[in-house]
């Protein structure tokens, strides 16, 4: 059975500082892009960040530059999105993505929230 549980949301300042953790399982994970989306209320869905199977090339969103950093521990089954001096407009549901030739998979998605 295909799972990517995504953790590490919550409420943070303004500011602050989150890291986001998707563990994969009943999949290859080694062969998968990975990603992270977040959709806020009322809004389209849209891409964070972006990492390939092994880790070679990574794509950011242009309002994520410079503070997002996703990474991957192929080991672990683990997909992060580091993100810092978060601000309101981040607040959303993030969700983790896995995506290889012949698949596609979802997370539920983890709730952040930005605010003072």
């Amino acid at each position: 059975q295909v799972q990517l549980v995504e953790s590490g949301g919550g409420l943070v300042q303004p500011g602050g500082s989150l890291r986001l953790s998707c563990v994969a399982s009943g999949f290859t994970f080694s062969s998968a892009g990975m990603s992270w989306y977040r959709q806020a209320p009322g809004k389209e869905r849209e891409m964070v960040a972006t990492i390939t199977s092994g880790g070679r090339t990574i794509t950011y969103a242009d309002s994520m530059k410079g503070r997002f950093t996703i990474s991957r521990d192929n080991a672990k089954n683990t997909v992060y999105l580091q993100m810092n001096s978060l601000k309101p407009d981040d607040t959303a549901v993030y969700s983790c993505n896995a995506r290889g030739t012949w698949f596609d998979y979802w997370g539920q998605g983890t709730q952040v929230t930005v605010s003072s």
